[in-house]
């Protein structure tokens, strides 16, 4: 049956998790945890009848600039409604270029910001729209492509001083033998998983502790705490969260980007008494030979990822030798396509992927892409762990799923991205119920 995309909405949806201080870290200390959403929907255009599938997609941002990011999407209706629906790599690859590749949108980054998340989104929304018609889960869509399928999909212009189309083959087909055993061990046993739900910075030490406890006991072997406010509190904390936790349990801490290269240095030094598994975002995510000075000058491994703007960027990351650990972010690069190549750098230089999540909808996103990566790229999860935060999954329709500090490999077709329509309609901003309520209430508060 052919099918077109027939219609293109986008919404400003925002959650007031700034009132619990949900999310609260040394940048960022009232977030309001929000998705710019894109659907995209479709008809047959042969006049055979048959079930219209939607696509859903969106862009992460903590509140304000939602509705900058919502327009940034809007621009790019053009490039999808009256186009076929797309089914195979080489229409996901088409129109991955084509968003990311157009001249004057480029201009306005090139290739970062919120023009280039606005693709992401929409070519997220558009793998969602193909694993459906496959009926597959994105992960499992991904895992069934060839790997010269895979490789078509790769933007590799800036990286073969790095990574060659050749060099990626080399990797695919070298997994490709164990693809179907790891899937079913994937079904079985889950992927890592660890947890920031304790490690917010607003929460009181009773908090932490008691969440940090709650952790090991459902299974997580690893959990984060943000630090980077007051070092005589960040030491407080985490000796507080180790004497927790005990000595098996990895915690990692997280600057979200808070210092200079030199305080970095001084903090972690300070802090790494207590075994730090790693520093994520110790400095600027730009910053490639800070984060170099970083790890050669403090003895905790480096992590960052969750806002590297792009392939390149994560490129000279990896040919510093600046990290020991990949972030990806499944909403900031231009979605599925650049994620892969992420991927395929990380195998080529051995670094493990253990992605940034949390946010709205980020753990549903980002569980398809290692999943995928552990079944048909590095065939491994040893030192991989994705993580987990216990906020706003409530809102989606194929929810994440955690057992035993795992997550459970989703089953439904798509990208697990559709959020529910009553919490879209409750959440939109500013006319949503949610935030309506919120405006009179602090409107009688002064």
């Amino acid at each position: 049956m052919s099918q077109t995309v027939t219609d293109f909405e986008v919404h400003d949806i925002r959650f007031p998790t700034s009132e619990q201080l949900d999310g609260s870290d040394a940048m960022n200390p009232d977030p309001d945890y929000s998705a710019a959403y894109v659907v995209l929907s479709t008809a047959p255009t042969d006049g055979t009848g048959g079930t219209d599938i939607e696509g859903h997609g969106f862009c992460f941002t903590i509140g304000r600039g939602n509705e900058v990011m919502a327009a940034a999407i809007e621009a790019l209706r053009p490039y999808v409604v009256g186009r076929p629906v797309p089914r195979t790599a080489a229409d996901l690859a088409a129109l991955h270029r084509e968003l990311t590749h157009d001249s004057q949108l480029r201009w306005l980054g090139p290739e970062k910001g919120v023009m280039h998340m606005a693709a992401g989104a929409v070519v997220n929304a558009a793998w969602d729209l193909a694993a459906k018609q496959a009926g597959r889960p994105v992960w499992q869509f991904l895992a069934e492509m060839t790997p010269e399928e895979l490789v078509s999909l790769v933007d590799f212009r800036y990286l073969t001083d790095a990574l060659t189309p050749d060099e990626a083959l080399t990797i695919l087909r070298a997994a490709e033998p164990g693809r179907a055993e790891r899937a079913e061990r994937l079904r079985a046993e889950g992927y890592p998983a660890y947890t920031t739900s304790p490690g917010w910075l607003g929460y009181t030490d009773d908090k932490l502790v008691r969440l940090a406890k709650e952790a090991v006991a459902d299974g997580f072997t690893q959990i984060k705490l943000k630090v980077g406010g007051n070092l005589g509190d960040d030491v407080r904390r985490l000796a507080l969260a180790r004497e927790a936790v005990g000595p098996d349990v990895r915690i990692a801490v997280d600057a979200n980007q808070r210092w200079d290269v030199a305080d970095a240095v001084k903090w972690m030094t300070a802090l790494a008494p207590y075994d730090p598994h790693w520093i994520e975002e110790p400095t600027s995510p730009d910053d490639i030979l800070g984060h170099a000075a970083v790890r050669a000058g403090q003895p905790v491994k480096v992590a960052t990822g969750e806002h590297v703007a792009n392939r390149v960027v994560f490129k000279q990351l990896l040919q510093a030798g600046a990290v020991d650990f990949v972030q990806i972010d499944a909403a900031r690069v231009a979605g599925v396509n650049e994620n892969l190549a992420i991927l395929l750098l990380a195998a080529k230089y051995g670094v493990p992927v253990c992605p940034h999540a949390g946010g709205v909808g980020l753990c549903e996103l980002v569980q398809h892409l290692s999943m995928f990566d552990y079944v048909a790229v590095s065939g491994s999860w040893e030192n991989r762990v994705i993580e987990y935060v216990d906020h706003l999954h409530e809102h989606f329709a194929d929810p994440t799923v955690i057992e035993s500090g795992r997550y459970a490999a989703p089953s439904s077709p798509g990208f697990s991205a559709r959020m529910l329509p009553e919490s879209i309609a409750a959440h939109r901003y500013p006319e949503g119920p949610v935030w309506q309520a919120r405006r009179t209430t602090e409107e009688d508060d002064r």
